[in-house]
């Protein structure tokens, strides 16, 4: 903020001077959003982490340097995250940009991301013990070594997408 001060007929006035900056949009990211709102009209509609980061930043006219930022990520870090479909996101980087969208963490995870935060060793011992199973039966129902499922359920080991999957499946 700057003073402007202006002495006429004796009388000394002031007045604040704002300088706003304004990024300039470049044309192709406001097609490519419009296009993109267009085919998910609400977030509820998308399944994977990737499009809801790009839905929630597209609705808060975020770069993506803008979100990287904010939540300490390198910029080609956060891209990625857009760009490309991953198993696991950090959770404590997810909650930084949940916290910037204004919006629930959970909102913003997949269901496998959703199983992590919620503690996978905590569901995955009801899973077993719904079942009545010792963890050396259960590891043989889903084909794993026994260490690795009580690594599991400490939260020792966390569980591979493609196990997880196995996991629900065979259940």
């Amino acid at each position: 903020m700057i003073v402007m001060t202006r002495y006429a007929l004796d009388v000394v006035s002031y007045a604040p001077l704002y300088i706003h900056s304004f990024r300039l949009v470049q044309p192709h990211t406001l097609v490519e959003a419009e296009k993109f709102n267009l085919h998910y009209t609400d977030p509820s509609q998308i399944d994977n982490i990737a499009d809801k980061l790009r839905w929630y930043r597209y609705q808060h006219g975020l770069l993506q340097r803008d979100v990287a930022d904010y939540a300490g990520l390198d910029r080609s870090t956060y891209s990625g995250y857009e760009n490309t479909l991953r198993d696991y996101y950090p959770i404590e980087k997810m909650e930084k940009i949940a916290e910037l969208f204004a919006v629930p963490v959970t909102d913003l995870l997949d269901e496998f991301n959703l199983f992590l935060y919620n503690g996978q060793g905590r569901q995955i011992k009801e899973m077993r013990r719904r079942r009545r199973m010792t963890q050396v039966e259960y590891a043989r129902r889903l084909g794993v070594p026994f260490g690795t499922l009580q690594g599991w359920e400490q939260e020792r080991v966390q569980i591979c997408k493609q196990t997880w999957r196995r996991l629900k499946s065979r259940g």
